[in-house]
């Protein structure tokens, strides 16, 4: 399975995964196909719409911290387990949190981590704005993802609480315009008012490989944050 897309790994993110790794993808390709059959974990089921979207776009979003050992990592409303699934089985020696407000997604994911043997996976079902202010959560992550969760403005908000100072955060993105880069760089202005100092460093804007759709990741650097007593909850 997958095997016809083998070579589009080497020539675009620079990496081949291993024989272990293929059969994981494989073996999650059909955990999602199995858990569609009782809820609506995704509407990606066709092979190669799969492989482009939830396997190659997930590794393609973290291309830039690709040779970063041991980060820990957060996933924010990552539903069926996307971009997070797909990165632990690539990048075993990180550490990935996966957060989703609907217990049926989470269920369905510890069930898939359980059945793949990602150790470094775990799994919170919960609200983002809840969660990244308890002790511990807050500042704990080096990498905070979002992908497909709302505006990039509230994805900002999710995502910097949960990460260290010098940590980053990335959203997944297919279009992007001027309107949302200037809503973005309002709100960490906003955050500049307040605790947070965070700047936006990267938009990437590339094709995937299969079908030359644009995606963009947009990358948000935490430079400071002013913690106070009362923020922090147990």
């Amino acid at each position: 399975m997958f095997e016809q897309f083998s070579s589009y790994w080497q020539q675009t993110l620079n990496w081949q995964p291993t024989p272990a790794q293929e059969q994981g993808f494989a073996e999650l390709y059909n955990l999602v196909l199995a858990g569609n059959q009782t809820q609506n974990l995704t509407r990606i089921t066709d092979e190669a719409e799969f492989w482009e979207k939830h396997l190659w776009d997930s590794l393609r979003g973290v291309l830039e911290v690709w040779e970063h050992p041991g980060l820990k990592v957060i996933d924010i409303g990552t539903g069926a387990g996307f971009p997070g699934l797909p990165i632990a089985i690539a990048q075993p020696s990180w550490h990935l949190s996966l957060l989703d407000s609907k217990a049926k997604k989470t269920n369905f994911i510890r069930s898939a981590v359980e059945s793949l043997g990602l150790e470094q996976v775990s799994t919170f079902t919960g609200r983002a704005e809840a969660l990244n202010q308890l002790g511990t959560h807050f500042q704990k992550y080096d990498l905070a993802l979002t992908r497909a969760v709302g505006s990039a403005a509230l994805c900002a908000q999710y995502t910097l609480p949960f990460l260290k100072v010098g940590g980053i955060a990335i959203l997944y993105r297919g279009q992007w315009t001027e309107f949302e880069q200037l809503e973005l760089e309002d709100t960490c202005h906003q955050f500049v008012n307040t605790k947070i100092e965070a700047k936006i460093t990267r938009v990437e804007s590339f094709t995937t490989p299969l079908t030359a759709s644009q995606r963009h990741c947009i990358h948000i650097y935490k430079v400071a944050h002013k913690v106070a007593r009362s923020e922090i909850t147990d």
